[in-house]
């Protein structure tokens, strides 16, 4: 029986030899820094307070909404009013009325107010929604704001809100996660057969290591 089972080792570790050093490579780089420097967040710029005296709610947006947020943006602080069917909008809080989306000007106010970094804004790019790149995670139209060490920030082409800041090493970080959950794809994926079935594998491989951990050994005859 530990014979068959030494077999099977060997024979698991051919198969999964390779996931499970990718899984460790791929875990250590993800750990190698703090998750906060990983998603920028002292990169960004902390909540400003706002005066409450003569705040003004909307009053005519005309449909049922799921949720009202009050935020502080460079030109002014805005309701972001969430419709129950999903949709967002952006209204002024000092007069109710709508804000219409984000101009390249108020894109580059935003983009200099929400980044602490010592580099410059290099450039700001419009992306129609569907067309975004990947690592902004978002499927709605937004500006992309780029620094001089390459950080670049995503900004709501609705809600002027700041969706994501992608560092270097984020970057590197989410190349790392793809390949340690086998989707390089979405990256977003941790569920799918692949992963499952390498996985369930290298578990088995493991239980049959430690099962033959018992194994007895013979006695080296001595010369």
């Amino acid at each position: 029986m530990m014979q068959r089972l030494a077999r099977w080792h060997i024979w698991l570790g051919w198969l999964v030899g390779v996931p499970i050093l990718m899984w460790t490579l791929t875990g250590l780089v993800m750990v190698a820094r703090p998750i906060e420097e990983v998603r920028g967040e002292t990169l960004l710029a902390g909540h400003r307070a706002i005066d409450p005296g003569a705040l003004t709610f909307p009053a005519d947006i005309g449909e049922p909404i799921h949720e009202a947020r009050l935020v502080a943006q460079p030109d002014g602080p805005a309701w972001i009013v969430t419709g129950a069917d999903g949709s967002r909008w952006r209204y002024s809080a000092r007069d109710g009325t709508v804000i219409p989306p984000v101009a390249k000007d108020e894109a580059r106010r935003i983009a200099e107010a929400a980044y602490t970094g010592a580099d410059k804004l290099t450039g700001l790019t419009y992306f129609p929604a569907g067309e975004a790149p990947s690592d902004a995670r978002s499927a709605g139209s937004l500006w992309q704001a780029r620094f001089g060490d390459g950080d670049r920030l995503y900004i709501d082409d609705t809600t002027g809100e700041v969706l994501a800041l992608r560092t270097g090493w984020w970057r590197t970080y989410d190349l790392m996660w793809g390949l340690h959950i086998m989707d390089l794809e979405t990256r977003e994926d941790t569920h799918h057969p692949i992963l499952i079935g390498f996985a369930a594998l290298s578990a088995i491989g493991a239980l049959i290591g430690c099962a033959l951990l018992f194994r007895r050994r013979k006695a080296r005859v001595k010369e």
